[in-house]
């Protein structure tokens, strides 16, 4: 029986579920909302930006709770449909209390002067740079309470709260080793205890308050009225983008919504660029070490990413990431396996060992130092991107020629050569069947591409070296069943391998892609949900169990409908939506047992391969339908 986050087991209360946090942006920054009403997750002025509100990853780190006296357990909570404003209702013995929280957007407010920071064009709408929360008492009586403390530079440093004004109404604080400073507004009554603000009043029937919390120059509101109003426009602001997709009529619709609006707050709207996910160190593994840091951009993310988003018909962020794929493309340096999201190369890691860790999971790491590695799928996934980009506008941009013939000649000249692979593992270089493929990929796409643009003695040139590593990857990297392996010295299986017949490297209906296929689905999973690999067959350099990879099942899935079976994979994607936190948002892994997730949080991978999946299903239910059959070439 499949248990929802709230039956879901929890070794150390004191740490909620992962599954259990609220997930809002203003697409600059991000926070991460416990059911007790603390934000336990937020890092400031971006996304990847030290943390101001740390308690995910120790109760120490600061956090900044409002809710009712002595009640940690809120009766519901749910996003206002079509946002990413939360509502928290509160149920307690004397009355009933809604609390709304949200990263305001407000218009564009670059007017006189111009952004430091974007890099894409301006358009109607900015962040704020205020988290906005709202308090309505809808009968009775409920004595609230709020604490505000922040503690900077992910726990490192305390500050000192001081009024901002003859009244009670405003208090800031200062980072003592920075420049953060921060401002809390509010109609409340604030008191201070050096580091931390507090505020404490009985709300009745019809009574309203706003707290905000604003770290620029933008301005925070002054009045519930004001706070009211930019809470309207925020919500204005996510129902229009949100009426810019093409999402299909059916029960599945507000899973692919809620992923197409996690994916815009995972985006910093400055550059264009995706986080793999909100978080650091969240573990794959309980109390484990495999604990990452994945606040940035990868360039494998990309092809999905760009078919997911051209899917659902949001050509402008799949732009926007594009061209902030090709920013960092130019030049001589080589393509990285991720940046930061301002663009960024090095992403030094380092461990932060005054942090207990998420439930003692430890160490905690910042930086990711993968950056580094040679993974030789990042030319495949760059000329796919290329490839999606080119076929929406039927047109290949001169200023991309360049960037396109520098990685294809990257791939012609390694893909010979071992790497860590998609996993990114640290147990050494093999000859990894997955970035072979990509490899082809790279090949493949840059030959129609040189065509399309006309290069046609290019193009034979690109296809016969496509074809060489084709048949390399044919006869190396099949076992005597005809199954795909993980890599050319093992039998061993990798659920990457299921990515084969997304990418057209073989046709579906290929005995071998079907043996492939169906031997992951029976062979590498727990209880129907796909592995990566089996950590005692590969050595990935860390030690302990991991759960099911969740985008990995997705793309069973998918996989499944490509083979014709259809009925299994719509069975399977039945089951993998069953386990969306009650709020529809996906961790990086799945316990099979328990449901309870594991890893960084919200993931974007999980929540592309779930678009991917769901409209993989949809299409091959309805084929005549308004979405129609999958195209030959989509992913």
């Amino acid at each position: 029986m499949h248990l929802s986050p709230v039956d879901r087991p929890n070794p150390n209360p004191a740490y909620p579920p992962i599954a259990d946090y609220a997930f809002v942006s203003d697409c600059e920054t991000n926070a991460l909302i416990a059911p007790s009403g603390g934000v336990e997750w937020m890092c400031l002025p971006r996304h990847d930006s030290p943390s101001v509100f740390g308690a995910i990853l120790d109760r120490d780190a600061g956090q900044f709770r409002v809710g009712p006296v002595g009640q940690t357990v809120p009766a519901g909570r749910r996003y206002l449909p079509g946002t990413m404003i939360l509502e928290t209702t509160w149920g307690t013995r004397t009355g009933w209390v809604v609390v709304r929280d949200a990263l305001l957007v407000g218009p564009w407010h670059h007017e006189a002067e111009r952004s430091e920071s974007h890099r894409r064009s301006p358009t109607d709408d900015d962040a704020d740079h205020v988290f906005l929360r709202t308090i309505r008492c809808v009968n009775g009586y409920v004595e609230m309470y709020m604490e505000c403390e922040p503690v900077f530079d992910y726990g490192q440093r305390h500050g000192r709260w001081e009024y901002g004004s003859e009244g009670y109404g405003i208090g800031r604080i200062k980072d003592p080793g920075g420049t953060t400073e921060l401002t809390l507004t509010t109609d409340l009554r604030l008191g201070f205890e050096a580091q931390r603000a507090r505020a404490r009043t009985t709300v009745r029937a019809g009574d309203t308050h706003f707290i905000a919390l604003s770290w620029s120059n933008h301005g925070a509101p002054q009045t519930f009225e004001d706070a009211h109003a930019r809470l309207n426009y925020t919500a204005d602001f996510w129902h229009e983008w949100l009426s810019h997709g093409e999402f299909p009529d059916h029960p599945w619709r507000p899973h692919l919504q809620r992923s197409a609006i996690t994916l815009k707050g995972l985006t910093f709207a400055p550059t264009g660029a995706m986080l793999a996910a909100a978080t650091t160190s969240l573990p794959e593994t309980p109390q484990g070490e495999r604990n990452w840091d994945y606040r940035y951009s990868w360039i494998r993310d990309s092809t999905f990413m760009l078919w997911g988003l051209y899917t659902l018909g949001f050509d402008e962020e799949a732009n926007d990431f594009f061209y902030f794929i090709q920013d960092v493309a130019r030049g001589e340096q080589p393509l990285q396996v991720m940046y930061g999201i301002g663009g960024e190369r090095q992403l030094d890691e380092f461990e932060l060992d005054h942090l207990e860790g998420y439930d003692g999971a430890r160490p905690v790491r910042i930086g990711n130092g993968a950056y580094h590695q040679n993974q030789h799928d990042v030319w495949g996934a760059m000329l796919d991107s290329i490839y999606l980009h080119t076929r929406s506008r039927d047109q290949l941009p001169e200023s991309i020629w360049p960037i396109l013939k520098k990685q294809v000649a990257e791939a012609i000249a390694h893909w010979r050569e071992p790497d860590a692979g998609i996993w990114e593992v640290r147990g050494g270089l093999k000859h990894f069947t997955q970035s072979k493929v990509m490899c082809w990929v790279a090949l493949d796409r840059g030959a129609r591409l040189a065509e399309l643009r006309g290069e046609h003695e290019i193009a034979v040139g690109w296809q016969e070296i496509a074809d060489e590593i084709h048949a390399d990857i044919c006869e190396n990297g099949v076992d005597e069943r005809g199954v795909f392996c993980q890599h050319y010295d093992t039998d061993a299986l990798d659920a990457s391998l299921l990515m084969l017949p997304l990418v057209r490297f073989l046709p579906p209906d290929d005995p071998r892609i079907r043996a492939t296929v169906l031997a992951i689905a029976e062979e590498l999973t727990e209880d129907g949900l796909v592995l990566r690999y089996k950590v005692d067959e590969t050595d990935d350099g860390l030690s302990g169990e991991e759960g099911t990879f969740t985008i990995c099942s997705f793309w069973l899935v998918s996989a499944l409908v490509e083979i014709g079976e259809i009925d299994r994979g719509r069975e399977l994607c039945e089951r993998l939506l069953s386990f969306a936190s009650d709020l529809q948002l996906y961790a990086e892994e799945l316990d099979p047992k328990t449901g309870r997730h594991l890893g960084n949080f919200p993931q974007a991978f999980t929540h592309l391969a779930l678009i991917n999946a769901v409209m993989h299903v949809i299409r091959a239910s309805d084929p005549t339908g308004p979405f129609g059959p999958t195209p030959p070439e989509a992913r």
